[in-house]
């Protein structure tokens, strides 16, 4: 094979369960690939190559022998690197944590490790999962142009799983951080529901918010990632004990018959690119049997104006043992952010909470009456990094960039980011499937269906 690096999540574990490609040649040339690229795109925190090695021949083993665990067993992975692995750095982006080594795995480690994934490493971030990369730490590459922004927080996952450095990745998302990177890279990014995935050991940036889920090429891979990182957790109390549903099972199902809502007074900040992506996705879907109505999002200028606030305070609280006590070894933009969460007042901590949850509710009566919304992933198209640095810190531009994504986080939902086109210069854009709580089946079934029927999610960088 001549690019085994670009096989799909489920088309490469099927192959080495039938023995037709073994663990141990797909992990060494993906450590090769990781060698020859990696040098140039900054994705990898921590290469563990000794540690792939292993279990790859491990699971060949088990394989061989009949004691095949499931869709992930054999495949080469990677973590982004907020994720504890015991004995392994894990330094959050942070110049503060570079030397610290976990005496313990995160619940979602184990999990990966318990279906006989294959770890290559850990994947670089923002520093602490906020806005910006830590001054000391060499930002990732977007493969598809080297200027061009690769999202936050989790750029590392990004830029991996688009350029074939791994099967597929985790990241977390509290304000985007699976949503930007997923649709600045070209890859599908799936925020589960908040709950969904345990989130024991895993470097918190505001706890309320922030969710682990899965970044891949394909609706089909994150349905695989899911399956294994799901599910309850005795060291994580918030870990939803709902049940975990078999994603792949129901992947076909398709979607016709589906109500899916499209709010285009919302989608008015967006521009001609997003928009373009976005109309079209809801006319390949009409076009699969979905019916596309007409809806009114609840208002989300104040929970977007806001959610900085909330998360500042909760950051506040996850950085105490070290802010503001060391606070000369951290970055001006999250020591910015630390510094405002130590001065917001229980008063408007209080009012956060009850718009977030008036928020939540009105969502979630508005979800009764459709099956999914369709939403773009970011206001802009394409930007690069000298655009965002010049308009980054605008209030009015942050709000505009949150404004598809921040909302969802506040009221926990799921939604799955899918390529959904290219500019006129070649960069790819993306756009937002948003479910009910818990109905992650629905919208991994309904992003399969329309990568059925495209091909945007094939498309791969110059790399």
């Amino acid at each position: 094979m001549s690019s085994p690096w670009y096989m799909g999540l489920v088309e490469a574990g099927r192959a080495i369960a039938a023995r037709k490609l073994s663990s141990v040649e797909l992990t060494t040339a993906m450590l090769e690939r990781i060698a020859a690229l990696d040098p140039k795109l900054h994705a990898y925190a921590t290469v563990t190559a000794d540690l792939a090695l292993r279990q790859a021949k491990a699971a060949d083993a088990e394989i061989a022998a009949g004691r095949a665990r499931g869709p992930l067993h054999g495949v080469p992975i990677a973590v982004k690197d907020l994720c504890y692995s015991k004995g392994i750095p894990t330094g959050a982006g942070m110049a503060i944590h570079r030397d610290f080594r976990p005496d313990h795995d995160a619940t979602v480690v184990i999990k990966l490790a318990e279906a006989g994934a294959v770890s290559l490493g850990k994947l670089q971030l923002t520093e602490g999962a906020f806005g910006a990369h830590h001054p000391e730490i060499t930002r990732p590459v977007n493969p598809w142009r080297a200027d061009a922004w690769t999202g936050v927080s989790s750029s590392g996952s990004g830029v991996a799983t688009a350029a074939g450095l791994c099967f597929g990745s985790l990241g977390s998302d509290t304000g985007g951080s699976i949503r930007f990177p997923s649709t600045a890279n070209g890859i599908t990014g799936l925020k589960p529901t908040w709950g969904r995935v345990s989130r024991y050991a895993v470097f918190e940036l505001a706890g309320s918010m922030d969710h682990v889920g899965p970044m891949t090429r394909s609706a089909i891979d994150a349905a695989a990632m899911l399956g294994v990182i799901a599910g309850a957790d005795a060291n994580d109390p918030t870990a939803s004990p709902e049940p975990v549903p078999d994603y792949l099972a129901g992947i076909d199902g398709g979607v016709r018959g589906l109500r899916i809502g499209i709010d285009r007074t919302l989608m008015s900040v967006a521009d001609a690119d997003v928009l373009g992506v976005t109309e079209e996705a809801a006319r390949v879907l009409g076009g699969l049997g979905a019916r596309i109505v007409p809806v009114s999002v609840p208002s989300v200028d104040w929970i977007v104006a806001e959610w900085a606030t909330l998360c500042a305070v909760e950051a506040a609280v996850a950085h105490e043992a070290t802010f503001p006590s060391r606070a000369d070894r951290y970055g001006p933009v999250l020591r910015g952010l630390l510094e405002r969460g130590r001065s917001v007042d229980g008063l408007t901590i209080s009012k956060i909470w009850t718009a977030r949850q008036n928020f939540t509710g009105a969502l979630t009566h508005l979800m009764r009456d459709i099956d999914l919304l369709l939403v773009p992933a970011m206001n802009r198209a394409a930007q690069t990094w000298a655009a965002m640095e010049a308009s980054g810190r605008e209030p009015k531009e942050i709000a505009a960039r949150l404004r598809f994504t921040a909302p969802f986080d506040m009221s926990g939902s799921p939604t799955i980011t899918l390529p959904g086109g290219f500019t006129a210069s070649g960069m790819p854009i993306g756009f937002q499937l948003v479910g009910r709580h818990f109905d992650e089946a629905l919208v991994l079934r309904a992003g399969h269906a329309y990568q059925g029927a495209t091909d945007w999610h094939a498309r791969r960088p110059p790399v």
